[in-house]
């Protein structure tokens, strides 16, 4: 890949630490003056926030649609468009289909900075598209002082497989396939601070969910969701507020990116985990859960692992099926209690 020397890109965002989001509790406050779309062929709606639209086309085939897109977090342009990229594919695995088109959504100062560097953002886009084995069709472009880019995504999955965040029952465990603490390095990397650990953030993030969603096909699954801008916790609240569960989460079992609990330690913790720890009230804390471990659970991630919540006598011949397909970080991380509203107990 091309190097673009001597840009920094982050220093072009007004936000830090992660791809920055509208809090969840200002977010539900605009969505509920909406009205809810009356149409029996949409099967997936924004009633219960799952992570993309799903329309009926026929008996066997559903579309899937999708759009994400954040300001720079990294400052190599190609590692950029990576990472936004592969975010914006996820949405489409976590409801169990298979992306077939993208579109570039972007936003850049081509005043400020050089054409190549969008040249860059685009192809680190493009060769993860490619990767995931669907194909960009176009895109639409605007100039800002702030760059900004994302995918709008098209997928297919069949009616009778779709996978929602809803659907979880008592008795199941819970995987997550990815490690947590994506915020907390990325702001770390605005500081210079913790080189290993915003490395292996980087890799994270640029990783597809693809191998993780293609080996839970093979499964059964009752519910799915990846994790992003609202954390761990955020995803998992709305998967038991969904199913009308209670949840129970082991913290020393949730795996953990190199050096993210030191650099939440010592206090680089994005904005965003304190909009998500104040939204999410019926989430409770062991007190002897450190506090930077729980900081880490509300972490706003970028390009996160899947969770899911599955069957108990599956639950270990999955991981291990995830562990083979190169998700060497999955892991059971907690368990459906009982019905409930919602509520997460972290011990």
């Amino acid at each position: 890949m091309k190097q673009v020397k001597n840009i920094k890109l982050t220093q072009f965002t007004k936000s830090c630490g992660c791809a920055a989001k509208i809090g969840p509790g200002a977010l539900t406050q605009v969505l509920c003056q909406l009205k809810k779309p009356n149409d029996p062929r949409l099967l997936v709606g924004i009633e219960t926030a799952d992570d993309a639209g799903i329309y009926q086309i026929n008996e066997t085939t559903a579309l899937i649609q999708t759009l994400d897109f954040f300001t720079p977090i990294v400052d190599d342009p190609y590692m950029f468009g990576q990472i936004a990229a592969a975010n914006s594919l996820s949405d489409v695995y976590a409801m169990g289909g298979k992306p077939l088109t993208a579109m570039n959504i972007v936003a850049f100062p081509i005043e400020f900075l050089p054409a190549e560097v969008l040249g860059e953002i685009l192809k680190g886009g493009q060769d993860k598209v490619i990767e995931a084995g669907a194909v960009i069709v176009g895109g639409h472009t605007i100039e800002d002082s702030e760059p900004k880019y994302g995918l709008s995504v098209t997928g297919i999955v069949h009616p009778d497989k779709i996978l929602k965040n809803t659907g979880a029952i008592p008795g199941d465990l819970l995987i997550i396939t990815k490690a947590i603490g994506t915020g907390v390095l990325s702001t770390a990397a605005k500081a210079d601070m913790f080189p290993e650990g915003v490395v292996a953030a980087m890799k994270s993030m640029a990783t597809l969910n693809r191998r993780a969603a293609e080996t839970a096909e093979k499964f059964t699954i009752h519910a799915c969701t990846d994790i992003t801008g609202f954390g761990l916790l955020g995803h998992a609240y709305e998967m038991a507020a969904g199913s009308g569960v209670r949840m129970r989460l082991q913290a020393t079992a949730i795996p953990l990116l190199t050096d993210a609990a030191e650099a939440a330690h010592i206090g680089l913790v994005p904005a965003g985990a304190y909009r998500n720890r104040e939204y999410l009230k019926t989430i409770t804390m062991d007190s002897t859960v450190p506090g930077n471990i729980q900081d880490l659970c509300f972490d706003p991630q970028t390009s996160g692992g899947l969770l899911l919540s599955v069957p108990v006598d599956i639950a270990k011949e999955l991981l291990m099926a995830l562990k083979q397909a190169g998700c060497t970080e999955a892991a059971i991380i907690g368990e459906v209690v009982e019905r409930g509203e919602g509520n997460i107990h972290v011990y």
